[in-house]
């Protein structure tokens, strides 16, 4: 299905954290050429360590410049791929300036290092559902609806979003494509991305497993929030689909694209609870009824429709399913230490 990526020279940043190793092990199945840019990983056990990965990966920071354009250099890539962020919404609120220097620095470091890289033809910018100013509506967020955001970590990605519009204008305008550059640039927002290997705090799976494994009850704080959730398998199968359009150099490409769950999969809190339960009786939680946490988004979706239409990407696993292999995955590593992210890659992949 990509067979693009076949010895291709592919940068990815972020590769040690719980999406970027999911990819980073794709496209070495895939037979990709991948150099790792990112910091190590921040939780024990981590799904990039467990991996064993045998491709070069750089631990350092994508705020630092002058690094990351000698190793993107050095390496030349064809393709960059950035997923490197700090991606917590409570986080943010204490951390604030490590968040905004992360996500927009970060994002600026590395589309800078690429624009002085000849070999690079293509850069896909990672954001997220969050990036667009959250009104409360029903429907879904479409990929020309405003930026924005509440906390520091949407609104950082908004601002990120609008750097990778700058810098697409600037310096990777389609219209001088093959004249002045060679390189297209595209940003892609994936709605709250589900699966094995993730132990990150504040994220409702991991929490889940993690008390399940303690016997004790998972604190919820928002059951009637809706989410787009999504098996980690579905967006990046989006990514490595609009990455192969930008390497053939299709400009049309060359723009922001939403990679969710259908319409009607899009469920609150308290329904992935009530799934998880049922799939696991170990599984046990306790809704915080204090009114003193942080805002965090209420209502919020993505509209897919033009992935579905220009791109041809359509999500293949259901939320049930997708909570079901989550779960599965912990479970046979917490009873055997069996890593199955081959396994459920191969499953993925047949579909």
């Amino acid at each position: 299905m990509f067979e693009l990526y076949k010895e291709k020279r592919v940068f990815l940043t972020g590769n040690t954290g719980f999406k970027g190793s999911w990819m980073a092990y794709w496209l070495q199945k895939i037979g990709a050429e991948v150099v790792g840019y990112a910091l190590p990983p921040n939780t024990e056990p981590n799904h990039f360590s467990l991996l064993n990965a045998d491709y070069n990966t750089y631990f350092n920071d994508v705020r630092d410049l002058e690094t990351l354009s000698k190793v993107m250099y050095e390496f030349k890539p064809e393709i960059v791929f950035h997923l490197a962020a700090q991606p917590l919404v409570r986080y943010s609120y204490h951390n604030p300036i490590e968040t905004y220097s992360t996500n927009v620095m970060g994002t600026l470091n590395v589309m800078e290092a690429a624009r002085y890289c000849e070999s690079v033809k293509a850069i896909l910018v990672i954001t997220t559902d969050k990036c667009y100013e959250n009104v409360e509506q029903n429907e879904g967020y479409i990929e020309t609806d405003r930026m924005g955001g509440f906390d520091p970590y949407s609104s950082s990605k908004g601002c990120a979003e609008l750097a990778v519009s700058s810098y697409r204008n600037s310096f990777f305008n389609i219209k001088d494509y093959n004249n002045k550059h060679q390189t297209l640039l595209a940003s892609a927002r994936a709605g709250n991305v589900i699966g094995g290997g993730d132990w990150s705090i504040d994220r409702l799976i991991p929490d889940l497993i993690k008390s399940a494994l303690k016997g004790e009850k998972a604190n919820i704080r928002y059951p009637n929030a809706t989410r787009p959730w999504q098996h980690v398998l579905d967006p990046i199968s989006g990514y490595l689909m609009l990455g192969q359009k930008l390497l053939n150099g299709e400009k049309d490409f060359a723009e922001g694209w939403n990679f969710g769950p259908e319409e009607n999969e899009i469920l609150t809190v308290g329904e992935v609870l009530e799934i998880a339960k049922n799939i696991w009786d170990k599984i046990n939680y306790e809704v915080d009824v204090r009114n003193e946490h942080v805002h965090e988004a209420g209502l919020l979706s993505l509209n897919i429709d033009k992935a579905k239409i220009k791109l041809g990407w359509n999500p293949k696993w259901k939320n049930e399913v997708s909570i079901q292999k989550t779960i599965e995955w912990y479970k046979e590593f917490n009873h055997s230490s069996k890593i199955i992210t081959e396994d459920q890659l191969n499953q993925y992949i047949i579909i």
